[in-house]
């Protein structure tokens, strides 16, 4: 087969690394790409958003299969468009994708299947929002209602805080377009995990727990990121709370989706709250997390563009998902002062050094190749140090050797991923 993988983080590296073991694959391509999956596919000088640009890519490679990586494309209607031309594409359509284009959209879904959640409101103008806010008078989430790449959302401990929220996203325009609407939500209380699941529009089967680090800084101190690290499988994520995710949200969720007439295929991303009462969404996403993305890969044992295919054919009810037992954890390596400025185009050494360690796989995320052939940053999150090991502590300490390898002085990261599963 001869597949396009659309995107250019982690996420998209990691899906190339995997689905290049598969003896179904002919040719890889990628768009745009970054310098580590040039490496093992041909990359195209096409913009994950520019939808024409893809679909003329698809008829004139003659492409057999697309893989749909990010969130915006999908949003945009990209699988709609490559399903019309009668190719199968991995992602769900515009319509099924609202589960993360709009979190307003996906609480009253939620609320009309009694799928548990938070208890939330929804508001298009800040008085009203600041009205709620005063009578509730307890600590509650602020989060704009469109995309907004992972920070879109503000824990608020206190009226005055939450006020601040409505004004940075409703009246600043922090997150753009994405903050005419806002959804408040109660303040949830317990341990936050990632929940994955495969989809074929009509069923779904289980893929994999993990745990995500927002916050910047080492304790979850900080402001929220795009996610500085992860691993898998994640111990609050036992076989029983696997099972009630499945049986309380994600059946539920896809039941829901046919029933709305918008049949969700691809993967679909519950974000959790673990409390004293179970577990509860926190948001759903239409992707693949990253960089939970690249922890789940490197433990995936079964073909992984046969699972994929699967799932965009209706097929998953024919494939059975094998795992390797160890734990996997990703450290991610971001440029210094992200979320905020970050300067691109700092040099890069050393990578080579850690990519050639036993039981780990150095994936790229915001990375370019300069004119002499050096590694240089060109994003905020920039690679995704990932290490296998026998127990959440073995994983932690090889990929934190990995990282020591790798000579980057304008970069940073977290030194303390994996703690909640260390601490048990």
């Amino acid at each position: 087969m001869k597949v396009l993988l659309v995107g250019s983080g982690g996420r998209e590296h990691a899906l190339a690394w995997a689905m290049l073991k598969s003896p179904k694959l002919t040719k890889l391509y990628a768009a745009p790409g970054n310098a580590g999956i040039a490496a093992v596919a041909e990359c195209l000088d096409i913009s994950a958003e520019d939808l024409d640009g893809l679909c003329d890519a698809v008829k004139t490679l003659e492409i057999n299969f697309v893989v749909i990586g990010p969130e915006a494309p999908l949003v945009a209607g990209l699988a709609d468009r490559i399903d019309a031309m009668g190719i199968p594409v991995f992602g769900p359509s515009a319509a099924a994708a609202e589960l993360e284009g709009s979190k307003g959209m996906m609480k009253d879904l939620l609320a009309k299947y009694g799928i548990p959640t938070a208890a939330y409101q929804r508001f298009d103008e800040p008085d009203s929002a600041k009205e709620y806010i005063r009578i509730k008078n307890k600590p509650v989430v602020v989060k704009a209602d469109g995309l907004a790449a992972g920070k879109g959302v503000i824990l608020s401990h206190s009226v005055n805080e939450a006020y601040a929220a409505v004004d940075q996203i409703m009246i600043e325009e922090a997150f753009g377009d994405a903050g005419q609407e806002i959804v408040i939500e109660e303040f949830l209380i317990g341990e936050e995990a990632s929940y994955f699941a495969l989809c074929d529009g009509v069923r779904a089967i289980p893929l994999a727990g993990a745990q995500d680090h927002k916050q910047v800084h080492d304790g979850d101190h900080g402001p929220n990121t795009g996610g500085m690290g992860a691993y898998t499988p994640a111990p609050i994520l036992d076989e029983a709370m696997e099972k009630r995710v499945m049986d309380e949200i994600i059946t539920p969720t896809v039941e829901a989706m046919a029933k709305e007439g918008k049949p969700y295929k691809g993967v679909l991303f519950a974000g959790l709250m673990i409390g004293e009462d179970g577990p509860k969404v926190i948001e759903f996403n239409c992707r693949f997390g990253d960089p939970e993305c690249q922890p789940i890969m490197a433990r995936l044992k079964s073909d992984a563009l046969e699972m994929l295919l699967a799932a965009a054919e209706g097929k998953l009810d024919k494939i059975k998902l094998k795992w390797d037992p160890r734990t996997a954890l990703t450290v991610v390596m971001a440029a210094e002062g992200y979320p905020g400025n970050y300067i691109k185009g700092s040099e890069i050494k050393g990578v080579a050094d850690a990519d050639a360690m036993q039981g780990v796989e150095v994936f790229h995320a915001g990375t370019i190749l300069g004119k002499d052939g050096s590694l240089l940053a060109n994003g905020g999150r920039v690679l995704g140090v990932t290490a296998l090991g026998d127990t959440v502590k073995e994983a932690q300490q090889r990929a934190y050797q990995a990282v020591d390898k790798i000579d980057w002085p304008k970069g940073f990261c977290r030194r303390d991923i994996g703690w909640r599963a260390v601490g048990r």
